[in-house]
């Protein structure tokens, strides 16, 4: 699904964008695709627009998709919808269209597969989780989540 598909999807949604914008207030929008500016022979370069926002808040629309074990503190946000999770072994195999997210609390956000709105501050770099050792390459950690039916 393109993000004018998820965008009118989530207008029709309960308060969906509405509710995102509002909740998003001071947050720059950032989407998968403005993420990195290129893939290398060194693996993928960070766009001058995320480097620019880590540390600051943004916002972002996804699919969480489902976790990669049932107790952990965090999702993978995907650009689209999976039906696995995208773990990766390390930063160099880290695909370009998945976001770690690290909410502020553990409620609402246990319904895999549905289009959510985060909002959180972004962290880049790459970050072994020492609980189940993924390693993740973009994060928005301290994030709120909003679940668009």
């Amino acid at each position: 699904m393109n993000r004018r598909s998820l965008l009118r999807l989530c207008s029709g949604a309960v308060g969906g964008v509405a509710v995102w914008t509002a909740r998003g207030a001071g947050a720059d929008a950032l989407t998968f695709a403005e993420i990195y500016q290129a893939q290398t022979v060194r693996g993928l370069e960070l766009s001058a627009k995320s480097r620019a926002l880590a540390g600051k808040p943004v916002q972002m629309l996804g699919y969480m998709a489902p976790p990669l074990k049932p107790d952990v503190d965090f999702f993978v946000l995907t650009r689209a919808p999976v039906a696995l999770c995208p773990f990766c072994n390390s930063d160099a195999d880290w695909p370009s269209d998945i976001v770690v997210v690290y909410p502020r609390e553990r409620a609402g956000w246990g319904s895999d597969g549905l289009p959510v709105a985060v909002r959180g501050t972004l962290e880049l770099g790459a970050k072994v989780d020492a609980r189940t050792g993924f390693v993740s390459l973009v994060r928005v950690v301290d994030a709120d989540v909003t679940t668009l039916r």
